[in-house]
């Protein structure tokens, strides 16, 4: 990174270390920003959307069968913009049988940021968003071959091509000294009371924490997650519906070039205009999608009233809407039932239509629902194919 790079100190300034590379130093939140007709266009739009989301979650008696799909969607598709390769059928049927995927390292990496996301809106219920959830959650999601888990920096780090030097970069988050004073201002902001639109507030934190880049390795997995969280924390969604990393993934250039404006050129309001327009897509195919799941479900229930299919066969319906991947022994394990009555259920949903056996083994077989699927896994159709 040079000096040169840096046209504007809206966002922060390039600072010269002593061994004579340069880094950048974000200022404290909050910006001046200059809320255009656009931008209060976008604003009005998202939190219609979001808004027209939440209302759908407070009237779901129960969430799990669009919570859980949800959260394991986010992973796989935050997991990919770093690189992972793992699709959500991998995932799915990592979950249904572990010792089944080939793709072993991808899915786990993918499935610590299923445990991390769990584990941080189960926490929310004791411990508000702050440096030290950030470090337990970080803690949960990276392996420690790559960085020390749940322990901020203490070696300068930085971001560019494969191969770049330090002097190469494209951007050189601030040295510890620095890095640990703007998480200190970062942490204090997340508690403060503000007038800034809470949408535009979650805009610009996101930045910041990526501008800081506080950890050797997660570090945009785990901004992204600070989305989710916040969301629920400020009481935006009643439960963890909407997710960004699917329109950030589908827009990956456009992405990573408005963040490095930010830093680079101070372009602030670009940014935000680009964080609500995913706010308002996302929130609008997240509503598009439970309705589509509503449905499915419903359909299937009408589908096996009054037949004679075994006694657990709608209740097994009812789990592929949180796993479309299922075996039998899975389903023995989850309803406590014997073997031969879990494949009874099985077989009988697979003479609906409903399920489909993807292994062609007579052993260790397993059934997806390729419905569900389908409405799941949207944005990666041609991804996946037919294993998924």
């Amino acid at each position: 990174m040079k000096p040169e790079d840096i046209r504007s100190s809206r966002a922060g300034e390039a600072s010269r270390q002593k061994t004579g590379y340069w880094a950048y130093v974000p200022k404290p939140l909050p910006p001046e920003l200059a809320y255009t007709s656009v931008l209060i266009k976008l604003l009005d739009e998202a939190a219609r959307a979001l808004g027209e989301l939440a209302g759908l979650g407070r009237t779901l008696p129960d969430p799990r069968f669009l919570v859980r799909p949800a959260v394991r969607r986010e992973a796989v598709l935050s997991s990919r913009i770093e690189g992972t390769l793992s699709t959500l059928g991998d995932l799915f049927r990592y979950e249904a049988e572990p010792q089944e995927v080939a793709q072993q390292a991808d899915v786990r990496e993918v499935h610590n940021y299923v445990i991390a996301l769990e584990y941080g809106l189960d926490r929310l219920a004791s411990l508000p968003i702050s440096l030290r959830l950030i470090r337990e959650l970080h803690e949960r999601l990276v392996r420690g071959d790559r960085a020390p888990p749940g322990e901020f920096r203490t070696t300068q780090n930085w971001i560019g091509p494969p191969g770049a030097t330090l002097a190469e970069a494209t951007y050189v988050p601030p040295p510890v000294p620095q890095m640990l004073e703007a998480l200190d201002a970062f942490e204090r902001y997340l508690h403060a009371d503000t007038d800034m639109p809470p949408l535009v507030r979650l805009a610009v934190i996101h930045v910041q924490f990526e501008m800081i880049h506080p950890f050797a390795d997660g570090n945009g997995r785990i901004g992204r997650l600070l989305i989710v969280l916040l969301l629920v924390h400020w009481e935006l969604l009643p439960r963890p519906l909407l997710y960004l990393s699917a329109f950030f993934e589908r827009y990956r250039d456009d992405y990573y070039r408005a963040l490095l404006e930010v830093s680079h050129q101070g372009r602030w309001e670009q940014w935000v205009e680009f964080f609500l327009r995913g706010v308002r897509e996302q929130a609008r195919e997240a509503l598009d999608s439970a309705r589509a799941i509503i449905d499915l479900r419903e359909k299937y229930r009408a589908l096996l009233a009054g037949r004679r299919t075994a006694k657990i066969a709608p209740d097994v319906a009812d789990q592929l809407f949180v796993n479309p991947w299922v075996s039998a022994p899975m389903i023995r394990d989850r309803l406590k039932v014997n073997f031969r009555t879990a494949q009874k259920a099985i077989g009988d949903l697979a003479q609906l239509g409903i399920l489909t056996e993807v292994t062609g083994q007579r052993r260790h077989r397993l059934w997806r629902a390729q419905e569900i699927m389908n409405i799941l896994s949207k944005e990666d159709r041609g991804k996946e194919g037919a294993a998924s």
